[in-house]
């Protein structure tokens, strides 16, 4: 069975069994290069709420998500789930969902102070991009492993592991040609109910996926310079 297509068992308890590590050592010169290319490529991506109803390569996707399960984790547990939402249906059933409850948010849960930090993104109650992309990819948490049998046992650094996972989904999207939106609406309890997901999966959070619309347009930003969020001691 190649590495590809293993299947991972709980390993809870189990001894400590190194394996080697010896990846091949780039040459600085190509290192240099490729961080270049991959700053100069992750400076072009940008958060889309305007997708086109193009579909997209499902097995992309796939192959991102593969890349975002490769995240660090506490202690290994890999408390994530990615459910990949195809059927209209269902997308329609989330949008209705979620605008429910961003209504609610934004005719006053949320607050002053949040709602202006909000202002310039330009966003609303409307979600249009739940049903306009082709696709979302619905990320759950796992606040702790659930046994075929009922047995429990408790994850470790979960908010952590799975933020991490999902900034990997995200890179491995936009460098495989594809735009893509965080969204979590609150509560996001719906999401477990319309998914069917288990006791143990706390949603995280919705990320459509598609292409940009002919006529999409990204609020006016800029981002912090190196200098600004990086100290060197």
């Amino acid at each position: 069975m190649s590495e590809l297509t293993q299947h991972w068992t709980p390993t809870h308890g189990d001894p400590y069994r190194p394996v080697a590590y010896r990846p091949a050592r780039m040459p600085g010169e190509e290192s240099l290069a490729r961080a270049a290319d991959l700053r100069l490529r992750m400076d072009g991506r940008r958060t889309v709420r305007s997708f086109s109803a193009d579909p997209v390569p499902e097995q992309v996707v796939r192959d991102a998500v593969a890349c975002a399960a490769t995240a660090p984790s506490g202690a290994h547990q890999q408390p994530w789930t990615f459910v990949l939402v195809k059927d209209p249906q269902v997308r329609a059933r989330i949008r209705e969902a979620a605008e429910e409850e961003e209504r609610l948010s934004y005719d006053g849960r949320l607050g002053e102070e949040w709602l202006a930090a909000l202002r310039p993104l330009g966003t609303d109650a409307v979600k249009t991009h739940l049903t306009d992309a082709p696709a979302l990819v619905v990320v759950f948490q796992q606040r702790y492993w659930l046994g075929p049998d009922g047995e429990k046992r408790k994850h470790y650094y979960v908010d952590e592991s799975v933020g991490i996972a999902v900034g990997m989904l995200l890179s491995a999207l936009h460098l495989s040609g594809l735009a893509a939106l965080v969204h979590t609406p609150s509560p996001m309890r719906f999401l477990g109910e319309v998914l069917g997901r288990p006791e143990n999966e706390k949603a995280f959070a919705v990320i459509p996926v598609g292409y940009p619309a002919p006529d999409c347009e990204v609020p006016d930003l800029v981002r912090k310079s190196l200098d600004q969020v990086l100290i060197e001691v």
